[in-house]
């Protein structure tokens, strides 16, 4: 659809209101599961934000403390802003094996699904350039910036207020009709639109997400000690995984996604029909020995274009060498830690070593 020209100076409330209505199914017709408006007020939010990093959560996420407040103030991040365009776009990959049965197979190589296909970074900023754009062609240039994970933004505080779901106990973002496994991203804009009404929690007295974590990185309901958290021990953590939580990653290799695969809510999320999001290369279910004999090169080539690239080759074999300490003892395993043994990194080489230590008798 298009939206009917109109000159920003002539915007009226009502012109507002048929644009946020219009915003909305253009960002549809763009694939989007949902778009939804809200202001910039994050005062709460700001204040939990201070609180973890306070209580040093963050870990090495140094980036998270970085930016001061601009973090939780939209228009000190971008001045001008009245108005923050959000949008929420499905990745489950309905195609890929299933989840829980990679997870169970100590041999296989788990990695979160969100991460199998193309950069969703890419994906989603060009549709929420697309849909500014088709704004802009309507009332000429007006003031905006696109985020997808690109800037200090509390983009699951902002999704809340604009309608798209509630933050979880275990801190992703529910919807009451698509489960958490959706991205997000925003547009950050001076067009004062209407706004929408926030969405209220609806977990309830459900644990399942606090009790299923296997390193208990969900400390409290809402409060997640990154430190703990997988995702970001596979991830966001260079240098050497803590020897407490080696045993707990079990084949997890980039990324968890166990409190979002027990989510009664995840009942209701649908497979994406995004062919970027759909695995590459065997990724959904491959042997732990298979990528950890990958070249460089071959990693490189594998992981073009990919969210699997935030992580770094280093903290790839560091990843499969852990995973492989934690998977069954048989020959084919020792003789892939061993041809490892020399590695380059002394990083690969102190977790290789862990994991050899725990097949000793073979």
């Amino acid at each position: 659809m298009s939206i009917a020209s109109t000159p920003k100076s002539q915007l009226s409330p009502a012109r507002l209101r048929r644009l946020a209505d219009e915003i909305k199914s253009r960002g549809e017709a763009l694939g989007f599961q949902q778009i939804g408006i809200t202001g910039i007020e994050l005062g709460e939010d700001e204040r939990r934000l201070q609180d973890w990093l306070a209580k040093r959560r963050h870990g090495e996420m140094s980036y998270m403390a970085r930016h001061g407040p601009k973090r939780s103030r939209p228009d000190l991040l971008v001045p001008g802003t009245a108005r923050v365009i959000s949008g929420r776009l499905d990745y489950w990959p309905g195609s890929s094996h299933d989840a829980e049965a990679v997870l169970q197979d100590p041999n296989r190589a788990y990695i979160s699904r969100y991460a199998m296909g193309r950069d969703y970074h890419k994906v989603l900023r060009q549709r929420l350039r697309r849909l500014a754009q088709s704004v802009e062609s309507a009332i000429g240039p007006f003031g905006y910036r696109v985020f997808v994970d690109s800037a200090p933004v509390l983009e699951k505080s902002l999704a809340r207020n604009a309608g798209l779901g509630w933050i979880g106990k275990h801190t992703n973002l529910l919807h009451h009709k698509a489960g958490s496994y959706f991205f997000l991203g925003e547009v950050f804009t001076d067009l004062p639109l209407p706004v929408d009404e926030p969405a209220t929690d609806h977990c309830g007295t459900c644990r399942a997400c606090i009790d299923i974590c296997p390193t208990k990185a969900i400390v409290a309901p809402y409060q997640l000690d990154a430190r703990r958290c997988i995702s970001y021990l596979t991830i966001e953590l260079k240098g050497s995984i803590p020897i407490e939580f080696r045993q707990a990653i079990g084949n997890r290799i980039f990324g968890c996604d166990d409190c979002q695969l027990v989510c009664p809510w995840n009942k209701f999320a649908q497979p994406t029909s995004e062919r970027d999001f759909a695995p590459r290369h065997g990724l959904d279910d491959k042997s732990l020995v298979a990528l950890f004999r990958w070249t460089e090169s071959e990693w490189a080539a594998a992981t073009e274009g990919s969210a699997l690239r935030r992580a770094g080759f280093e903290s790839w074999r560091r990843n499969l060498a852990v995973a492989l300490g934690n998977a069954p003892t048989d020959a084919a395993v020792v003789d892939a830690l061993r041809e490892r043994s020399s590695d380059p990194s002394e990083v690969v080489r102190e977790h290789v070593q862990w994991a050899l230590s725990r097949h000793a008798d073979c």
